[in-house]
């Protein structure tokens, strides 16, 4: 992982091309629609699923072979054929205009790497081998979709809500801190396990906020 930043990018909006439409290609594209990219699919053919998503409105597909000049005003790209060549020509295109590219048969030539994601709501755990091992990222994502339940989907929006709250109530950015890590503190996650979790009513929430600024 030394040759790769982890990060994560917004793409709500932006075009993102994806060229190829088979199996591999489907993979990419879900994960795109999760971002609400706007999608653009470059390929003779496409899965019956993908066809689904374009009667739907959902992507845009071009129904051809890839073209040199395809990828103009993208903000990143997928080359997804199984064709080597044909993946090297979008690789190439993609670096000569400095747009992201990455070759689902080749990290090498990558740009970026798409890993292996747990979504819990506004939770995303992402893992990558860096190509060297997928069975090994598949077997990980098993074992913390396990740890991190559904439970943590209702935990951090929780959080999220608060946060907002917090910063909207509280001037001082040393209070605000301290008070959000108290919320963390609290037993909120082992409730909702158990059923006994409710969400806060405004008052609930202010009374809280006053009482622990009263404590500091």
């Amino acid at each position: 992982m030394d040759r790769y930043t982890p990060l994560y990018v917004n793409t709500s909006g932006k075009t993102c091309c994806v060229v190829g439409g088979g199996r591999v290609a489907e993979r990419k594209i879900k994960g795109l629609l999760h971002a609400e990219a706007h999608i653009k699919v470059f390929s003779p053919e496409i899965t019956s699923e993908l066809k689904q998503l374009h009667q739907d409105s959902r992507i845009e597909w071009i129904a051809r072979s890839y073209r040199k000049g395809d990828l103009r005003g993208a903000f990143l790209v997928y080359a997804a054929t199984d064709h080597v060549e044909v993946n090297a020509q979008v690789v190439q295109e993609a670096n000569d205009a400095g747009i992201l590219v990455n070759d689902a048969m080749s990290s090498e030539n990558s740009a970026f790497i798409t890993p292996s994601v747990v979504r819990r709501g506004r939770l995303s755990i992402a893992i990558s081998t860096a190509g060297a091992g997928p069975a090994a990222a598949a077997e990980i994502r098993s074992t913390l979709e396990q740890q991190f339940g559904e439970e943590y989907e209702t935990y951090i929006e929780f959080l999220h809500q608060m946060r907002i709250q917090v910063k909207s109530r509280v001037s001082s950015p040393r209070v605000r801190s301290i008070l959000l890590r108290r919320l963390t503190e609290m037993n909120v996650l082992e409730d909702i396990r158990a059923g006994q979790f409710r969400w806060w009513t405004e008052e609930e929430i202010g009374n809280w906020i006053s009482r622990n600024q009263e404590e500091l």
